[in-house]
């Protein structure tokens, strides 16, 4: 009897130390999330790193951000294998002579949309950025069109087929809509959040917005806005493969982990130093370098402003797979179809979600 009551005491202890060890880790996590993402010390472990190669600094894009609102905004969910089936992962041949540095900026400056940096707002919606903005590149290098294309129209519309909206997405799922249902342009569809995370209203985050299928502008027909690709690929994560897909077709879109510490990125070439993981974001590849002290960098457009970072831009090391940075690469060709479409005047007065 005496052991009896023994064991079901122990028993019990067992139970409240559980619990209470259950409880205090959720208590930490809960004042985790809550907690400003950014921190004196990590910009101070940063600085004072002499091994860092990058600077830290309080960025005035994230001064207000707890934690939970900076992991939000990183909306890369880890891509299921099944929708990887099929896809062709592309490789260039090594003979191409690459140069030592290339930036897409300056290799094809009348294309005004490389330059741009964008603003998701507080939505975890950098998958659909980091696609857009590939695409929209890639129609003036190879078509000679300057147009800016719909990020709305692929948030919105693409459904359960490219992840949850605002709250995440995969990044080939992009692409393969681009080619089966286009992306209308940023005039057609402008992004729902016009003023970024700055006006009342803004937290809790935003919801998808709906999918409505029509133009803004009344006399524009959504599926003449339309504009395509002809492919959806994967690009080998050999870096020379990187560069040359670069070099030859435009910018790319990548996804890479995110640490506490990259909130606080300032300048120079940044690799992880202190932090833990965030969550996984899609970012704009348009070139590469080294830098002064011989390390190996890539030039990537983050869209979270230009009061982030350096004017908006990054660096980050090149070569050894710093945060996952070279192993999901993605990209498309655009397609000429629906360019050129002549619009009757029976045309304009269709019901434009047709």
């Amino acid at each position: 009897m005496a052991s009896s009551h023994l064991f079901l005491t122990t028993c019990l202890l067992i139970l409240g130390v559980i619990s209470s060890q259950t409880f205090a880790e959720g208590v930490v996590s809960k004042l985790k999330l809550d907690s400003h993402i950014l921190q004196d010390s990590i910009i101070k472990e940063v600085n004072e790193n002499p091994k860092a190669g990058w600077k830290a600094a309080r960025n005035p894009q994230f001064s207000n951000y707890t934690v939970g609102q900076f992991k939000h905004l990183l909306g890369v969910k880890p891509t299921p294998k099944g929708l990887l089936l099929g896809v062709p992962v592309k490789t260039h041949d090594k003979s191409l002579k690459l140069p030592k540095s290339f930036d897409a900026r300056s290799a094809w400056p009348q294309c005004s949309t490389i330059s741009r940096i964008l603003d998701q707002g507080h939505c975890g919606s950098c998958w659909a950025f980091g696609a857009v903005e590939a695409l929209s590149d890639r129609f003036c290098i190879h078509f000679g069109m300057n147009l800016s294309l719909s990020v709305n129209d692929l948030l919105a519309c693409c459904g359960f087929l490219c992840g949850d909206g605002c709250d995440g997405g995969y990044p080939i799922s992009a692409w393969r809509y681009f080619v089966h249902h286009g992306v209308v342009t940023e005039e057609c569809d402008p992004y729902f959040d016009s003023t970024g995370c700055s006006h009342p209203g803004c937290e809790p985050a935003y919801p998808t917005p709906k999918c409505v299928r029509k133009c803004v502008k009344k006399n524009q027909l959504w599926r003449n806005s339309k504009h395509y690709s002809i492919s959806a690929y994967r690009i080998n994560s050999d870096p020379e493969d990187i560069m040359a897909e670069i070099y030859k077709n435009g910018p790319v879109e990548v996804s890479f982990t995110v640490y506490e510490d990259f909130a606080h990125y300032k300048s120079g070439v940044y690799k992880h130093i202190t932090g833990d993981v965030m969550g996984g974001h899609a970012v704009k590849l348009i070139g590469w370098g080294t830098s002064d002290d011989g390390e190996d960098y890539w030039i990537l457009a983050n869209q979270w402003n230009r009061s982030w970072g350096a004017d908006g831009y990054f660096k980050i090391k090149r070569g050894s797979n710093e945060c996952g940075i070279e192993e999901d690469v993605v990209a498309g060709l655009p397609s000429s179809k629906n360019l050129v479409k002549e619009i009757t005047s029976a045309d304009m007065f269709e019901d434009a979600s047709a």
